[in-house]
């Protein structure tokens, strides 16, 4: 089967009659633990994933960037001194990233390309960050300017929240831009700190994408971040990191009830998040399970942002018992359930998970198992 990166190269050769001067690529990724914690400046443990957005390209000295995507069979440019809003097509996360660095003070270079992935979009991957990723790498190369991926990662958020127009956290960008191999990483969304985070010894990661979909621009997102943010002004700080379970628990009752199990997922996240780094460190993968399923218990119930096909998968995958845990992951309202699992039974199980919910649903998922892979990078 031809790979990603030949794709892409093949394509870029036969539309611009000549091998590309550069391919990058960076990846999606899924959240072990930590929803719904990045943008209530709190900590997260994604890891990058094998899939990935990649793009071949070459520098063009007119200011224009000119992209063919091979997932949507279209072709779309704009100028870089004179960037303007469009309609909501996947172009727009490319103008962003050039927006939010232009807006830096980076002086652009323009350039051509052609861009393919295997991300699935809407699915709580991340294929948003994949692209704005790949597309600051771009830029990095054809501007010449030096890669730092914290700063990357913000201007990629700053991309999607202003441009795009989703209310997301710097999570996506974070790690898609400096994921390594075999590794979670434990991420401090205030202070961006990163910390490696071996996956414990004889167990791997399986998505399991339930068919069902999710959009940040038009979902409950930015509701439940506004709610988040109206827990932390009750409770006086810049967000609900800085408020302790015990603090919480002092003045619960106080609260608007919806407000009150927003801000409870939230806060008990934190804990459980920063927990998950030190079990899965100690290679303890039946306790890191046991966080894994609490996490997801407080998102049905208290952050309601799953669905009942969710639920199912969740249920299914941990009556497996090859499964040490499991939770939705991403955004919520659909897309991906995570798992971790025995390594040598993960086949096994992604052929009887998919069978059973397709028995539940009368939906076909995709379940894949996954390896942790490195962030943005250049690859030739």
């Amino acid at each position: 089967m031809i790979s990603l990166q030949q794709q892409v190269s093949t394509e870029f050769e036969r539309r611009f009659g000549q091998p590309p001067a550069h391919i990058v690529r960076a990846p999606g990724r899924v959240n072990l633990i930590g929803e719904h914690t990045d943008y209530n400046d709190g900590f997260v443990l994604p890891m990058a994933i094998d899939r990935a957005t990649y793009i071949a390209l070459s520098p063009r000295s007119d200011g224009r960037v000119i992209v063919h995507s091979v997932d949507f069979d279209q072709t779309a440019e704009f100028t870089l001194n004179h960037l303007g809003k469009a309609r909501d097509e996947w172009i727009e996360y490319l103008k962003g990233v050039a927006w939010a660095l232009t807006e830096q003070g980076y002086d652009l270079g323009g350039w051509e390309g052609v861009l393919v992935g295997d991300v699935p979009i809407g699915a709580g991957l991340s294929s948003s960050a994949a692209l704005e990723m790949a597309t600051a790498r771009a830029f990095s190369l054809t501007s010449n300017f030096p890669w730092d991926a914290a700063t990357m990662a913000k201007l990629g958020q700053k991309a999607e929240n202003e441009w795009v127009g989703a209310n997301t956290g710097i999570m996506d960008q974070m790690i898609s831009a400096s994921g390594h191999a075999n590794h979670a990483l434990l991420i401090d969304c205030r202070s961006l700190e990163t910390e490696l985070v071996p996956l414990p010894p004889g167990t791997v990661v399986v998505v399991m994408d339930t068919a069902t979909r999710h959009q940040h621009t038009g979902s409950g997102y930015n509701e439940r971040r506004a709610q988040c943010e109206a827990a932390a002004r009750f409770f006086g700080v810049p967000a609900l990191r800085d408020v302790s379970i015990e603090q919480f628990e002092a003045r619960a009752g106080e609260l608007d009830a919806i407000i009150r199990r927003r801000a409870r997922h939230v806060i008990t996240e934190n804990a459980r998040t920063l927990e998950a780094a030190e079990v899965m460190s100690r290679g303890d993968a039946a306790k890191m399970g046991e966080l894994m399923d609490a996490s997801h218990v407080s998102m049905r119930d208290d952050f309601e942002n799953s669905r009942d096909e969710m639920n199912a998968m969740v249920e299914i995958a941990q009556s497996h018992p090859a499964c040490y845990g499991a939770r939705m992951t991403g955004g919520g309202f659909g897309g991906c359930a995570v798992a971790l699992v025995r390594v040598e039974e993960a086949e096994a199980f992604a052929e009887v998970v998919t069978s059973r919910y397709t028995q539940a649903t009368s939906l076909t998922p995709n379940v894949y198992v996954c390896k942790a892979t490195d962030g943005a990078n250049v690859v030739a």
